[in-house]
């Protein structure tokens, strides 16, 4: 079993509480407000969520007085409201459940996520779900836990080029992609030589390979046929006759558009695109990987005056791009109820610690080994189905927004 000194332990877990990383806040004028406020309110909401479990659970699910901890979730960031969201869900799903859990963030950084693994391990976690900030660095991580005796669950993001993981519980990431792209092609305007922007999230991030391919299914012969013109990658262009794209094929592409989920870097990229010489404007399609990218993309656009207008993807339903898609803002997002995800990573866990076989329906693999996988659907949510899709379902409340009809 790996031990860690007691001092080494207390550092790292001091350390895993900070938070760094990608921002996913709003406007321009705006951006480090919106990002504040949206983190406030997502912890505010967690802490409550957190204390009403801990209340409900409090007479049978007491902590181990040994400081042990049944199941162990490592998350990437505190920056972004999303993953609050699903810290809340966890701690009342497995409270409920009677099992004993600790959340921890990694802070994207490497280090940290690896040290939140050793200590969760330290501390007896016989299951760890793990949202990895890096798909292949978190390999090695997992390895160790796996070799003393611990069940892997990557949540969300797979984790590549190892055996040590167990089970994958994910929303359908292709599925994601093709929703994006399918709402350009069914909202854009008519004619030819229509012009096209691609973002994509980080290169570090399974996922965004996953977005970015199902994307291409659906945007790739509208790019062949030259309906649309892809403006800020010429990668992109090079390749626009391949149905399908290699790994390598598609990394060449996003490293010219990557945002690195991050707010700041998505703001400066697409302002950067929309000054280049040569590039076309107005009226155009932009493929924006999520909300918080596609809030700082549809700023910059918005203030381009030779846009007249652009139809903009996003992704994960938060508050503040649902409130950008009430003002017309932003168009539409990809709705991926964490509520949803987050049970079926609990029952599978809780399955696990009852000495059953979780269920799954398909496999991934992750370029080791095909990993059995639970996919969870996903909604395309826009104008006309917001207040169905989100607050009918009991996800939002009416109250969290303005101008909400």
């Amino acid at each position: 079993m790996k031990k860690i000194m007691a001092t080494v332990l207390a550092a790292t877990m001091a350390f895993s509480l900070m938070a760094c990383g990608g921002s996913s806040s709003g406007g321009a004028s705006s951006g480090a407000a919106e990002a504040s406020t949206a983190a406030a309110e997502a912890s505010t909401a967690a802490a409550e969520t957190s204390a009403a479990a801990e209340a409900s659970t409090a007479a049978e699910v007491a902590p181990a007085a040994d400081g042990t901890v049944q199941v162990g979730i490592v998350l990437p960031t505190m920056d972004e409201p999303r993953w609050l969201q699903d810290q809340a869900q966890f701690e009342k799903l497995l409270g409920d459940a009677g099992f004993t859990s600790e959340v921890m963030f990694s802070g994207g950084d490497v280090a940290t996520e690896r040290a939140n693994v050793d200590s969760l391990v330290t501390k007896g976690a016989q299951v760890i779900i793990i949202c990895a900030h890096d798909g292949a660095a978190a390999g090695a991580a997992v390895a160790d836990a796996k070799a003393d005796g611990v069940t892997i669950i990557a949540y969300d993001r797979l984790i590549t080029d190892t055996d040590a993981v167990d089970y994958y519980v994910t929303f359908d990431s292709v599925s994601v992609g093709e929703a994006q792209a399918q709402y350009l092609v069914d909202h854009a305007p008519e004619g030819t030589g229509i012009p096209l922007y691609l973002y994509a999230g980080a290169a570090s991030d399974n996922n965004a390979f996953l977005f970015f391919e199902g994307a291409w299914n659906v945007l790739q012969p509208k790019i062949a046929d030259g309906t649309y013109v892809v403006q800020n990658s010429d990668k992109a262009v090079e390749l626009m006759n391949n149905a399908t794209l290699t790994r390598e094929e598609m990394s060449s592409i996003i490293e010219q558009i990557t945002t690195n989920w991050n707010f700041d870097d998505a703001s400066r990229l697409a302002n950067a695109n929309l000054t280049a010489g040569g590039a076309q404007k107005g009226d155009v399609l932009v493929l924006a990987p999520n909300d918080g990218t596609a809030r700082a993309i549809a700023d910059a656009f918005a203030d381009d005056a030779d846009v007249s207008s652009y139809v903009i993807s996003g992704q994960d339903a938060e508050k503040a791009s649902v409130q950008y898609i009430i003002d017309g803002m932003q168009s539409m997002t990809v709705f991926k109820d964490t509520r949803t995800l987050a049970k079926d990573s609990v029952d599978m866990a809780v399955a696990i610690l009852n000495g059953q076989t979780p269920e799954t329906g398909a496999t991934y693999n992750n370029g080791a080994i095909d990993v059995p996988s639970k996919q969870t659907d996903v909604v395309a949510v826009d104008a006309e189905n917001v207040k169905a899709a989100l607050i009918d379902s009991g996800y939002y409340e009416a109250s969290d927004f303005t101008g909400l009809e």
